[in-house]
């Protein structure tokens, strides 16, 4: 059977997702890998990726390509986001892709894709799994340097979508770089991010969805932490469904956190532990605009590991 793979590489972490191929063109999942790499370090101030960003995404990437030879792995993509779009010194970063992908498929390198295009990629992978009488949905993308917004149902159908320059690393790094945050600094935050929330408003009808899907390192983390788990569990977060009213009992507690504190929690990646205070704060605001979009009628976000990485080796497929 043919096996493919698709890298996903965001502002605050590396993902790989490797699958065989049936006969049928059933995808069978043969290992799902994540890395906190955070390659976005600074760049909201500077404008280029760090050297320190990109040696330790070589490092993850190598990695990632020594499990693709060992899986046979024939066919791989590789999408940059939010991270790589904003850097002067992207050029770097792509010739290193190169020549650790070039092992697996000559000529592959990392590409960079546009917001509306991780957004439909996005939305493929994160209702794959959802009845589509729950739609139409809205898929949230929560990463480090972007927030991506789609409106549309389980049949591919987009009504909308949208990429705002708004994720946990970006605010943290722009405004709550107190450890906690202090509360002036959540207060502008949430201006912020309702001035972001406002403005995919008026790109994607976010009035017409009816079930709101949460995806991304922030949304499973703050699954697990609102079930109690013990450990990350992504089978139990997976298609979990929390209330609004859990979420919020779960930021309040994560806000009032130290980073260290955080990290002492099983659950909490510690490469997540000092920006998951402002994921938190993006959350808070997603709630209460959504809930006055819906009138009330929204109450809960349903949670999805699979995401953007299906999309993509669905497409290879």
């Amino acid at each position: 059977m043919p096996v493919v793979a698709g890298v996903d590489c965001g502002t605050n972490s590396i993902r790989l997702l490797i699958c065989s191929v049936g006969p049928d063109g059933v995808l069978r999942e043969i290992t799902r890998e994540n890395t906190i790499v955070r390659l976005g370090q600074g760049v909201d101030a500077s404008g280029h990726l760090h050297p320190d960003a990109i040696a330790r995404t070589r490092e993850a990437l190598a990695g990632y390509v020594e499990r693709m030879a060992a899986e046979g792995v024939s066919a791989v993509r590789m999408v940059a986001t939010s991270a790589t779009r904003d850097a002067s010194n992207r050029d770097e970063f792509f010739s290193m892709t190169a020549e650790l992908l070039g092992r697996i498929q000559p000529g592959a390198v990392a590409e960079v894709i546009s917001g509306e295009d991780e957004a439909a990629l996005s939305f493929a992978g994160a209702t794959v799994d959802i009845s589509s009488a729950r739609g139409p949905f809205c898929v949230i993308d929560l990463g480090g340097g972007s927030t991506e917004f789609i409106v549309g149902t389980s049949a591919g159908a987009i009504s909308g979508a949208y990429s705002t320059q708004m994720g946990c690393v970006r605010v943290t790094e722009r405004i709550m770089s107190s450890d906690p945050a202090t509360p002036e600094e959540i207060h502008n935050a949430r201006l912020l991010i309702d001035e972001k929330i406002t403005q995919a408003a008026s790109h994607v009808p976010l009035g017409e969805a009816v079930t709101l899907v949460g995806c991304a390192g922030t949304f499973t983390t703050l699954s697990a932490l609102a079930q109690g788990l013990n450990e990350y569990d992504p089978e139990a977060i997976h298609m979990s469904e929390i209330s609004f009213d859990q979420m919020r009992d779960t930021t309040a507690e994560l806000l009032a956190q130290t980073a260290a504190q955080r990290k002492e929690n099983p659950v909490i990646h510690e490469g997540r532990a000092d920006v998951i205070g402002a994921g938190a704060v993006i959350v808070e605001q997603l709630m209460a605009a959504f809930e006055e979009l819906s009138a009330g009628r929204i109450q809960s976000f349903i949670i999805s590991e699979k995401g953007i990485l299906d999309g993509i080796v669905a497409g290879l497929v």
